[in-house]
């Protein structure tokens, strides 16, 4: 009798755990949206990619609930498409999307009402679902509403509010340049505008960017000088990150030059940064040389460890004697820095490597003396060593 009650248990269990896992239901994007049609229902449309850990736990977490299914099922006609096979591409693209998961809301005429991105809770997501059913609350609407009085900012920033829920940063900007538009230079300049030029400003070239750089004090008097160097920061990132993590060198090019121009140590450094990282990707020795050369001094002379990182890359991909000897200044600077085993080691190998035995014997063993006395592993300068001792 008990074996049976355990079975029925068990079988109990598995059927309700079933029953509140999700499993997406990949119906034809066609299909789906003539059944939408016919029940008078929106579309509903959740992209995502099997490796994406945030899709994975909206499925685990939220999607699964059963008030979640329930409320889903009941008021949408769903499908969910993986950005990698056919109909996902396809509609990754035409709905421009950035990040994952997205939440796709349409009407019967394909009209985007209403898009969510990224992880929320199970109350957070039911609340979204019941917005995007809300006219009132949906794109086209406030869309109207704004596009009916750009001057507003009431109407404005209750329109960039929904758009972020679902948008990235860089489809904000034909809103805001509306809306800044309305305003004058002189205008530009107060605590509401200055919240108007973060959020949705990512033109480098815009006359409002242009006039924030101009002025920075008055605005700093507004806002902070922090707040509008993390934006001079943010904009430069937003327009080069892209391109170096597609290896887009014909475009980075063009752009650096835009970003150069800004002329301010801060941006410098992050287009420093990008460069090598771009040149490192791309196996542009040549261009990571010009670049380090051109700017380490400048831009990387007080920090140690990155002056070791350009060190380490010209240890392993350049060959000139004179590039080299550069490369061992540098590695010596972050040693009068911060004296450490890695930065010896390095410094004795670039001198192995434009063959001057005695300076290489000399950081060897200060690399040795160090690894000895913090009690660390001393393979690889005891291999450098032994090399040395042979020659």
């Amino acid at each position: 009798m008990r074996f049976f009650l355990v079975l029925f248990l068990a079988v109990t269990f598995q059927t309700v755990n079933s029953q509140n896992k999700f499993v997406p239901v990949d119906i034809p994007y066609k299909t789906a949206l003539e059944t939408a049609k016919k029940e008078g229902k929106p579309l509903f449309i959740m992209l995502y990619a099997d490796w994406c850990p945030h899709c994975n736990l909206m499925k685990a977490e939220v999607l699964s609930d059963p008030a979640v299914m329930d409320f889903l099922n009941k008021n949408f006609v769903c499908t969910y498409k993986n950005i990698e096979k056919e109909e996902g591409i396809a509609l990754k693209t035409k709905f421009t999307t950035k990040s994952l998961p997205t939440f796709l809301f349409l009407d019967a005429n394909e009209t985007l009402i209403y898009a969510l991105k990224g992880e929320m809770k199970k109350a957070d997501f039911l609340n979204e679902l019941r917005y995007s059913l809300n006219p009132k609350m949906q794109l086209p609407y406030l869309e109207k509403e704004f596009m009916a009085d750009p001057s507003n900012s009431d109407k404005y920033f209750t329109y960039l509010n929904t758009l972020k829920k679902g948008k990235d940063r860089t489809e904000l900007s034909p809103a805001t340049h509306t809306y800044l538009n309305t305003q004058s230079d002189a205008q530009l300049v107060s605590e509401l505008n200055w919240r108007v030029i973060a959020n949705g400003v990512t033109d480098i070239k815009s006359r409002e960017f242009q006039y924030v750089l101009k002025h920075q004090k008055e605005f700093a008097a507004v806002a902070s000088q922090t707040r509008i160097d993390r934006k001079i920061e943010s904009i430069v990132n937003e327009l080069l990150r892209p391109l170096v993590d597609n290896l887009d060198t014909v475009n980075y090019y063009k752009q650096r030059e835009i970003a150069k121009s800004i002329r301010l140590q801060k941006t410098d450094s992050l287009v420093f940064k990008f460069d090598l990282t771009l040149a490192e990707r791309t196996e542009k020795w040549d261009f990571y040389k010009k670049v380090t050369l051109e700017d380490t001094e400048k831009l990387a002379w007080k920090d140690a460890s990155f002056l070791k990182e350009i060190g380490n890359t010209y240890f392993k991909h350049i060959n000139d004697t004179e590039s080299l000897k550069k490369a061992i200044f540098w590695v010596n600077h972050s040693l009068e820095l911060n004296d450490s085993y890695d930065g010896n080691l390095l410094e004795a190998k670039l001198y192995n490597k434009i063959k001057d035995k005695k300076k290489a014997l000399e950081y060897a063993k200060e690399a040795k003396a160090i690894a000895k006395e913090m009690g660390w592993d001393s393979k690889d300068v005891d291999a450098l060593l032994a090399e040395l001792n042979k020659k």
